[in-house]
């Protein structure tokens, strides 16, 4: 199982990284129950990892359960007029919400 990190994730965390001074920090995410569509990103930045979470270019880190529903997603960082943030690009979501948060299976 693979999560791709777009060139422009990678920049923006090593961006992040120097303004915070914290060379260990990386991009949390999980999918959890919930959302409008079934399922939810949860994205987080963070210096913590445990031990059983998988490293992504080092700079993106999940979990076990979250992986299967993120296999063959890209995390890319977009910058736009109404704001910037982190986006999932998920071959494997049937279905979305406006918001970008929420999907389904």
């Amino acid at each position: 199982m693979d999560l791709i990190i777009d060139d422009s994730a990678k920049a923006r965390i090593e961006e992040l990284r120097q303004d915070k001074q914290d060379p260990a920090l990386k991009l949390r995410v999980r999918v959890e129950g919930g959302g409008c569509s079934g399922f939810q990103y949860k994205l987080d930045l963070t210096s913590e990892q445990n031990k059983d979470d998988m490293v992504f270019d080092e700079t993106v880190i999940t979990d076990e359960i979250s992986l299967p529903f993120l296999d063959g997603a890209v995390v890319k960082f977009e910058n736009g007029l109404i704001g910037s943030d982190f986006k999932i690009e998920n071959p494997n979501a049937v279905a979305g919400c406006g918001c970008g948060t929420s999907f389904s299976i």
